[in-house]
Parts: C-alpha cells; sequence; structure tokens
C-alpha cells in the first residue's frame, strides 16, 4: 500500500509546522546564553511538563512498547510504575538542589563535592550517550520508515537530523520545550487513535480482543521468579528504579527543564505532570501491542507470515489505518524522534558551554555575549553532524537498539553513583569516589560485553554499577577520613 496525497500532505505539514514553529523562536534565543540555554526562566508549567514528558518518550518507547507487547506481555510496563518513586524525589531533592545551585549545568553540583574531576568525567560521558543516542533514535525511526515505505535509511537519517538541527540550533531551548510540547500532543493522539481502531476493528467486538489476550496470558506483567538472568518482575522493577532516578535525578536532559520553569514550585507541578502522564501513555502502548496480536490472531490473512513483531505495528499503521490517520500516526512516530534528538543537540550544547567553555569566566559583556552565542550554535552544530555521522556508520552495526543499551551502560555508569555518594556524604573522599568510580566500571564492562558472558541481566548493569561505587565511596569516606574535631 502507498501513502495517499492526504497522508502526505498531514505528514508533510506536521514536520514543515514544527520546523518553522521552533525557528520562530531564533529573536529570542539569541540574547544571550541564558535564553539559549533555559529561556530565562519564562516557560509555562504544562509546557515543561509535556517536555519532560516528550523527552522521556523516543521512537523506541513508540515501536519497542508495542512490538514487546505483541510478543511478550505487559512486562515493560513495570518500568512505568517506578516513575512516581523518581518524580518524588525529584520534586523534594533534585528540583530544590538544582534550582539552588544556579548552575544550568547538572554537574556543578559534583564538582563543589568532588572537584572538577568528576565534573568534568561526568560531562564527558554524557556527551558521548548524547551523540550515540542520537544516531541510534535518527537509526531507529528510520528503519520502520524504510519498512513501510521503502524510503532510502541513509536519505531520512540526514533529511530527518537536518530538519531538527536547524530548529534546535535557531531556536535554543525555547523551541525544544515548545515543539515538544506539540510533538507530545500529536504522539498521544496517534496511540489513541490506533488504540481505537484496533479495539472496535474486531470482527466480533472489543469483547474478542480481551478473549484471545487473556487466553493467551498477554496481560501478564512477567514472572515473579527469584532469578537475575531473565526479566523478572523483580529485575524490571530494580531496573525501573534506578534508571529513573538516573533521568531524573542527573540527566541534563530534565534539569534542564527545571531550570526553564518560572520557580522551583512550578518546576515540580511540570515534573510531576510530565512524569506520571508517561504511565498511562505507555499503558496505551502496550495495550495496542497486546490488541495488534488478538486482531491478527482473530484475523490471520491480514499479516504476512513470519512478520517480526517489532514490525507488526509499522505494517499495521500503512495497511490497517484509515486515509489521512496513517499521516498522523507516522507524524507521531517522527514527533518522538525529532524530540528526543533536539533535546540531546540543545543539553548537549549546554554542557559543553557550562562546563568547558564558560567554567570559571566572568559574565562578559555585549562582544562576551557573541562569542557565547557562537560557541552555543557551533556545538550544537556538530553535536547534530556527528549524530547524523553515527547514525549512518550504525547501519553496518547489526542489533542497533542492544548496542545502544551496551553503549549507554558503559559511558553513564558511574553517573548516579557518584551523585547519591555526594547527596549521603557531607564530605565525601575524592579518593574513595574515584577508586569507586573505576571498579563500577569495570563491572559494568564485565556485565556489558559480550566477551565476557554475564550471567546477570543486563538491566542491572545500571544497579550493580550504581551499588558498586557508591558502597566503595561510602567506605573510603567513612574509613579514611579524618573526622572534625
Amino acid at each position: 500500500m502507498e501513502l495517499t496525497l492526504l497522508d502526505f500532505i498531514v505528514f508533510f505539514i506536521f514536520v514543515g509546522g514544527v520546523a518553522l514553529f521552533g525557528c520562530s523562536f531564533y529573536k529570542s534565543s539569541k540574547k544571550g546564553a541564558a535564553a539559549f540555554t533555559k529561556a530565562e526562566g519564562t516557560i509555562p508549567t504544562w509546557v515543561v511538563g509535556m517536555s519532560i514528558f516528550a523527552t522521556f518518550v523516543s521512537s523506541i518507547s513508540f515501536l519497542g512498547l508495542p512490538g514487546g507487547a505483541y510478543s511478550g506481555n505487559w512486562n515493560q510496563l513495570i518500568f512505568s510504575f517506578t516513575i512516581p518513586i523518581a518524580t518524588y524525589l525529584a520534586a523534594k531533592v533534585f528540583i530544590p538542589l538544582y534550582r539552588g545551585v544556579g548552575s544550568v549545568s547538572a554537574y556543578q553540583f559534583l564538582e563543589d563535592k568532588y572537584g572538577y574531576w568528576a565534573r568534568a568525567y561526568v560531562a564527558i560521558c554524557y556527551l558521548l550517550t548524547q551523540v550515540c543516542r542520537v544516531g541510534s533514535i535518527l537509526l531507529l525511526l528510520a528503519i520502520p520508515i524504510n519498512t513501510m515505505f521503502g524510503w532510502d535509511i541513509s536519505t531520512i537519517i540526514i533529511v530527518t537530523g537536518l530538519i531538527t538541527l536547524v530548529y534546535a540550533v535557531l531556536g535554543g531551548i525555547s523551541a525544544v520545550v515548545w515543539t515538544d510540547a506539540i510533538q507530545g500532543i500529536i504522539l498521544i493522539v496517534g496511540a489513541l487513535v490506533c488504540a481505537a481502531i484496533l479495539t472496535f476493528g474486531m470482527p466480533e467486538g472489543p469483547s474478542q480482543l480481551f478473549s484471545i489476550a487473556a487466553a493467551n496470558n498477554k496481560f501478564s506483567l512477567g514472572s515473579l521468579g527469584a532469578t537475575l538472568c531473565e526479566p523478572t518482575v523483580w529485575v524490571v522493577l530494580i531496573y525501573g528504579i534506578f534508571m529513573n532516578l538516573q533521568n531524573y535525578g542527573i540527566d541534563q536532559n530534565y534539569v534542564q527543564r527545571y531550570m526553564t520553569a518560572k520557580s522551583t514550585g512550578e518546576a515540580v507541578k511540570g515534573t510531576l505532570f510530565g512524569g506520571l502522564l508517561y504511565i498511562p501513555v505507555s499503558l496505551v502502548f502496550v495495550y495496542i501491542g497486546t490488541a495488534l496480536y488478538a486482531y491478527y490472531t482473530a484475523q490471520p490473512d491480514l499479516l504476512p507470515a513470519g512478520t517480526p513483531g517489532d514490525k507488526v505495528f509499522p505494517y499495521f499503521i500503512v495497511h490497517g489505518l484509515p486515509t489521512g490517520l496513517t499521516g498522523l500516526v507516522i507524524a507521531s512516530l517522527f514527533s518522538a524522534g525529532m524530540s528526543t534528538v533536539a533535546t540531546s543537540i540543545n543539553s548537549s550544547a549546554t554542557i559543553v558551554f557550562t562546563d568547558f567553555y564558560s567554567r570559571g569566566k566572568r559574565k562578559d559583556e555585549e562582544d562576551g555575549k557573541k562569542k557565547h552565542m557562537n560557541v552555543l550554535y557551533t556545538t550544537s552544530f556538530f553535536v547534530g553532524v556527528i549524530g547524523i555521522c553515527i547514525g549512518l556508520a550504525m547501519q553496518k552495526i547489526d542489533g542497533v537498539l542492544d548496542a545502544w543499551w551496551k553503549l549507554s551502560s558503559i559511558f553513564s555508569g558511574g553517573m548516579l553513583g557518584l551523585f547519591l555518594l555526594a547527596l549521603v556524604a557531607k564530605k565525601p573522599s575524592r579518593a574513595g569516589a574515584i577508586a569507586g568510580v573505576a571498579l563500577g566500571l569495570c563491572v559494568i564492562a564485565y556485565m556489558s560485553l559480550p566477551v565476557f558472558h554475564s550471567p546477570v541481566h543486563t538491566y542491572l548493569t545500571i544497579v550493580f554499577g550504581t551499588t558498586t561505587i557508591f558502597i566503595i565511596g561510602f567506605l573510603f569516606t567513612k574509613l579514611f577520613t579524618p573526622k572534625d574535631k
């Protein structure tokens, strides 16, 4: 099935409209570094919340959650259930902390506790993670589009990356958060439309969907066993707690949004709204996967034999949706990817500017502002271009998603442990922190790299790595730091 003219119109109006809307913030973003990196704290609460939601969702969620539910069950939903813990801690600890420090960088706090080495180490790890993330998201967005319509993967990566790069560079954080809000709304609408069509498109009505799914144990949340080798309920639960603590506690993407709000109270409200919104939306996505299973089980002739689980939803988008709605849902898929890419570009430029270029410098006058903007523009451009190149190079890698998880585990492994140690210990041992990071990275490498054949499930990499860093650092602090008289 080919896209109709109406589908193309809906799709290009969305993509072009978002890019033009993002570019419209150019005048306000060029006022200075504060405007480009945190919008001078002028973003409305609901926009902050929608931006946090859109940052959390990516094209991986849009396709991965339905694909996982189609092939398995609702085990992935356990991850969403841990978000209230992270958002509560964000409201009580992280947001007041960052807004109290006053720096738009998430890593100023680490320098205050350990010295500049910790700030530089975590900032470099973050930058490596983000450029790999941009490349991974662009490729993971291009693959299903190629499957659906036969468009060239390299062309999709380059065009999508450049469109997002243009408005991210010109509009700064204002463009990112406002387009995030629009993209988040489009994404939710697209998901709800698909869920409704699948539910009421069953030959014998909605009840047939639930009877087929229940008969095949599709609503199960997973095994309650004690093994660490499989994604049991407990493994996913523990993984979700640690991963969401990292997201809401130390991820620059989130911290930057805390700083765009008008006040600490508004930042808290926006974070709670955006974080908790993900729970029902993720429920819709796993429901779509289950509904797809029932839909094609009842009508097996509608799906080609042997279609992999992660490609069933893209197939349905093309062949199962009415004209016009196909364009809307493809726009939803693009919205998830573009939002993630724009966020990574802006946050990476912010880290380069705050943690390396302007660290220790006094605020300059007009000439300084021009230099600051040039640094931010140039860094944004290079992060986007490098991300596009990584996306193109990743075409040669089998298992892109698996490769991304391994890279992100290694690069971001030491971040959360260092931060938790800094929170708990008033004067953490620098030597202990360094020893903890070194040993923690060894643990992470052992669990991540296939050459070691770790028996523990990949989800637990961040758990063991973070715990190792924290325990080593804490023991050093207690045993070897002289007590104040």
